[in-house]
């Protein structure tokens, strides 16, 4: 398994990561309910997306936003391939991202 640092882009993860995040992403790292996540979409392949993984479906995850309004996620585009699961924040506040356990909300 191996680490890269993504930039998060948009609101959609507001307040966990903002638009102009630094993560820490672990790629092939098994996602497991309530973990931040970097996913691919069968419907828009070239978009990289970092989103709340909810619960795994046939073919993926459902995954959402924390921030619902300003949010592209499995409520619009299906499931969605989780390609990686972001572990840290580098930038601007360093340190580990809180995971949601099942069933507890924002």
């Amino acid at each position: 398994m191996r680490w890269r640092r993504v930039v998060v882009r948009g609101p959609s993860m507001s307040p966990t990561v903002g638009d102009g995040d630094v993560v820490l992403v672990r790629f092939g790292a098994p996602p497991a309910t309530g973990d931040v996540v970097l996913v691919r979409w069968s419907a828009r392949p070239e978009q990289l997306s970092v989103k709340r993984a909810v619960r795994p479906e046939p073919g993926g995850w459902w995954v959402l936003g924390d921030f619902p309004e300003a949010s592209t996620d499995s409520r619009m585009l299906g499931v969605a391939n989780v390609i990686g699961v972001v572990r840290f924040r580098m930038w601007p506040r360093p340190g580990r991202l809180r995971v949601l356990p099942p069933g507890v909300s924002k």
